[in-house]
């Protein structure tokens, strides 16, 4: 298992594992992974990451690693081609809540947010989920463009 560093949170008490930045710039920089999946760890009271798709993975691939009834953060790299033929790709951040999710895990979610979100320096464009309806590939090609 690779070392863990987290860093307190104030406000959540939620810290973020050193490992959910480094998968994050391999994601952005070296485009290593098509999405990242990360979880509140209750138990270390930190961020951690979840789950890696691989490059090859779709989108729906990324979809169905949701859990569909618990929240989780995630990173999707959106890969597009422009109406000028240039290839292009945009990191979103995805927050998913299901409305059927236990309300504790709503608000652990909710008020941990910006603080997770800050580490991830280079995201271009941040959703906000409640069902797969929300999740639709049309809504990140429509904010990518």
């Amino acid at each position: 298992m690779a070392f863990v560093r987290s860093y307190s949170n104030a406000s959540s008490g939620m810290g973020v594992a050193e490992d959910c930045k480094e998968i994050f710039r391999e994601l952005q920089r070296k485009k290593s992974h098509r999405y990242v999946i990360f979880k509140i760890d209750d138990k270390q009271k930190q961020v951690v990451v979840e789950k890696t798709g691989k490059v090859t993975e779709s989108y729906d691939d990324f979809t169905a690693s949701l859990p569909e009834n618990d929240c989780r953060y995630a990173i999707y790299d959106f890969d597009f081609v422009t109406e000028e033929n240039c290839q292009k790709s945009k990191i979103f951040f995805i927050a998913w809540s299901p409305a059927i999710s236990r309300i504790r895990a709503k608000m652990l979610y909710a008020t941990s947010k910006d603080r997770f979100r800050r580490e991830l320096d280079g995201v271009h464009y941040e959703l906000q989920a409640t069902d797969p309806t929300e999740l639709d590939l049309e809504i990140l090609r429509e904010r990518a463009h």
